[in-house]
């Protein structure tokens, strides 16, 4: 038996299909137009991955956020689907799912910056270091020093350790010019 979850494809109603609240990527309108026309070309070849949330019985988008939209978006879609999209599921925590979510998208597509800032933030709020960070979302040490400066924020800085560039000296030992 296989364990992937590829292999274990449901077809789920869109209307218990929701959207995550972290997902920086973006799509342009023209590549949102590539994919309605590869979907109804080709129909759906890929599954949406979601997390079952048994609570509020809705599935959340873990990748696929888009193909779902070609749904919501074109009726011509969702009348040939029945209104169902294919899903395969993963049970993760939510800073898995949301690495998770990097991961898919950074292997084919580009960020919006100010979004990847906030999900660096988000998964150190929940207490990920940066070593965590960086390996599960495939960022090199630099990139994720970025990504937090740009939050602004000194809270995702209070646990680095600063070396001393320079001793203050008092004013008496100041050597005029």
């Amino acid at each position: 038996m296989k364990n992937s979850p590829v292999y274990h494809i449901i077809a789920v109603p869109i209307e218990k299909i929701k959207p995550n609240t972290y997902n920086p990527n973006a799509v342009a309108p023209p590549e949102m137009k590539l994919l309605y026309d590869s979907i109804k070309e080709d129909g759906y070849t890929m599954p949406i991955v979601c997390y079952y949330d048994k609570a509020n019985d809705e599935y959340i988008i873990v990748d696929g956020f888009h193909r779902y939209r070609v749904m919501l978006e074109y009726p011509d879609i969702y009348e040939r689907e029945e209104g169902k999209l294919p899903v395969s599921i993963i049970n993760k925590p939510i800073d898995h799912r949301m690495a998770s979510t990097i991961r898919h998208n950074r292997a084919r597509g580009t960020h919006d910056v100010d979004l990847m800032s906030n999900i660096v933030k988000d998964l150190n709020t929940l207490g990920r270091s940066d070593v965590w960070i960086a390996k599960h979302l495939g960022m090199d040490k630099d990139e994720l020093l970025r990504l937090k400066q740009l939050t602004g924020l000194a809270e995702l800085f209070k646990d680095a350790e600063f070396g001393r560039a320079w001793i203050p000296r008092e004013e008496d030992d100041l050597v005029e010019i």
